[in-house]
């Protein structure tokens, strides 16, 4: 069984304070105790939480009592940043009372299906409720891939091999995990752009010359009459009186 060393907590001391001392402020409560508020090492809970998880009884031996505590981690806050535990939930447990709790699942082996290619691998449970007596929880139950060699095999709950004393309360017809059918991916061709038609085009666009601006009017030029060697006419015009006169070169 695992042990944690706890001491009663004060509650006039800030929890940062507690918290840079190497400690984790938590609370232990039920079967008609009291809540209390202790605190805990940090790197002993760390170790335990990894081997015990939440499925299996944890002994807190309080400092200055005599008589330890059966608990089950309950509840673990942690920091968003960090990922270290900031506060702990111990729930107290009768050791002669069955209890019913919900025990993570670790796939092992290696699936034939999958080796060959025929399919993937889809894990549909990740973990299965039990009932069983604290000391007869385990702490994670092993389901073996191998048998997974076609595409019909599954997996179900019935096939999770379960320790002496541990029931299942997940129904027994529920899948584990199966083998989905391997779909190839296509990849889409991507036609390149002709770049000759491209040249072509830019270079008639060049040829064909400004375009007309919107609006203008041409007006066409005049037609000279006027021939080389020949005198210009004089142009008349008129003196005082309104009398017309020719101008003379």
């Amino acid at each position: 069984m695992f042990v944690i060393k706890a001491t009663k907590r004060d509650e006039g001391v800030k929890l940062v304070v507690l918290r840079k001392s190497g400690k984790i402020p938590a609370v232990f409560y039920g079967m008609g105790k009291k809540t209390t508020s202790i605190s805990i090492p940090n790197i002993e809970f760390k170790k335990v939480w990894r081997e015990a998880g939440e499925s299996s009884t944890v002994k807190i031996e309080m400092e200055g009592n005599k008589d330890d505590i059966n608990v089950l981690i309950h509840e673990v806050q942690v920091d968003p940043v960090t990922s270290e535990p900031i506060h702990v939930d111990f729930l107290v447990i009768d050791m002669k009372k069955k209890i019913r709790v919900k025990v993570p699942l670790v796939f092992e082996g290696v699936s034939n299906a999958v080796k060959t290619g025929i399919g993937n691998l889809v894990k549909v449970l990740h973990e299965v409720e039990v009932e069983a007596l604290p000391a007869d929880l385990p702490q994670k139950l092993s389901v073996d891939i191998s048998k997974l060699e076609t595409l019909e095999n599954t997996i179900i709950v019935s096939d999770v091999k379960l320790p002496t004393g541990v029931v299942a309360i997940t129904s027994g017809n529920d899948i584990v995990a199966s083998i989905v059918a391997q779909v190839e991916e296509k990849e889409e061709v991507v036609v390149a752009p002709d770049l000759s038609a491209i040249e072509v085009e830019k270079k008639g666009k060049k040829e064909e010359g400004a375009p007309a601006i919107e609006g203008a009017t041409v007006v066409p030029a005049k037609e000279s009459t006027h021939t080389v060697g020949e005198k210009t006419p004089a142009r008349p015009t008129t003196g005082a009186g309104g009398e017309k006169k020719t101008d003379k070169k």
